[in-house]
């Protein structure tokens, strides 16, 4: 997704070439307040469909094959939403037959097929992040980490289950929740807590650990093993790669030179991207491994990578869309 001209763009490009396969655009604002602004949300693919959201809350649903319009909602129209100070930037995540937004204090979803409202929460700001799926007791629910706190709510009727408050910085909850068992941690720029959350129907998450060194802002976080990975710091503080110890919360490791770039996992290795530079290093707790490092882009780059068929695709603020073939030719 991009914004040129005030104006949204989805895109499907051809993997192997960046030809365009499809595109669908419609009026929305750039918005740049403090960065180059545009959209916030990675599009959604599941099955024949895809899901996207605009920063202004427009929902669409695509044909993955046409890119035809199987639906679109205005849900800041719709339902009076108010979006928070940077507007909308959680993904939509599908479960079961419901698309499940960051919208609103609590969430909206919307039927798959249909885009009609299966439910909806308050009107008030959101956080930032995606949904998580988290199973207690057997069942499953879902995490949503909004404006002021980590709440869970039943994936049929959006009713909140338990929540637990989490305050931060002109309420930048954007990280998504990482979860192990019954454990779930969140970060933000004050920090970062591990909680336990208890088995029936009061689950009182309680704290194992804290740790005001992890101060994950917008990045993604991941856990390899053990451990948490991630780029700590702000947009205006000194940030570092970190790896910390997913039982104690104790730092195994700090790596300087990193912006506020993003990471992602794949086996035993991670891959960031800063700064429109590519590097590639182990997923260990021994201390910062490099594999590679390659200049790709240029600019701001805040998006994560992704990792697809021996191939790294890359892209910065400006809109510069890069691949990168891995695989040994």
């Amino acid at each position: 997704m991009g914004n040129a001209d005030e104006t949204d763009t989805v895109w499907c490009l051809d993997a192997d070439s960046g030809r365009v396969i499809w595109k669908h655009s419609y009026a929305c604002a750039l918005d740049p307040r403090f960065y180059e602004g545009g959209p916030g949300v990675t599009p959604t693919v599941s099955g024949d469909a895809v899901y996207t959201l605009s920063k202004k809350g427009h929902a669409f649903r695509f044909d993955f094959e046409t890119g035809d319009v199987t639906w679109r909602r205005d849900l800041v129209k719709d339902h009076e939403l108010e979006p928070p100070e940077w507007s909308f930037a959680g993904s939509p995540f599908c479960h079961d037959d419901l698309v499940v937004l960051n919208c609103g204090g609590a969430g909206i979803a919307l039927h798959a097929g249909t885009g009609k409202t299966a439910w909806k929460s308050s009107a008030e700001h959101s956080g930032y992040a995606t949904a998580v799926p988290f199973v207690r007791d057997g069942k499953t629910e879902l995490l949503l980490f909004v404006a002021k706190e980590l709440v869970s709510v039943e994936p049929a009727t959006g009713r909140i289950l338990w929540r637990f408050s989490s305050q931060c910085s002109r309420n930048v909850n954007a990280a998504d929740p990482v979860v192990d068992g019954n454990r779930v941690m969140i970060s933000s720029s004050n920090g970062s807590v591990c909680l336990q959350i208890q088995p029936g129907k009061n689950p009182e998450p309680k704290p194992v650990w804290e740790q005001k060194a992890l101060r994950t802002y917008f990045n993604p976080t991941v856990r390899v093993g053990g451990y948490i990975y991630a780029i700590s710091g702000t947009t205006h503080r000194p940030t570092e790669l970190v790896c910390l110890d997913w039982k104690t919360g104790e730092i195994r490791w700090k790596e300087p030179g990193f912006g506020s770039g993003a990471l992602m996992a794949a086996g035993d290795r991670l891959v960031i991207f800063d700064k429109g530079r590519l590097t590639i290093c182990l997923a260990t707790a021994d201390g910062f491994a490099p594999l590679l490092q390659a200049q790709i882009l240029g600019g701001k780059c805040w998006t994560a990578p992704v990792v697809a068929n021996g191939r790294v695709f890359c892209r910065n603020a400006k809109g510069d869309l890069a691949c990168v073939d891995l695989l040994p030719q």
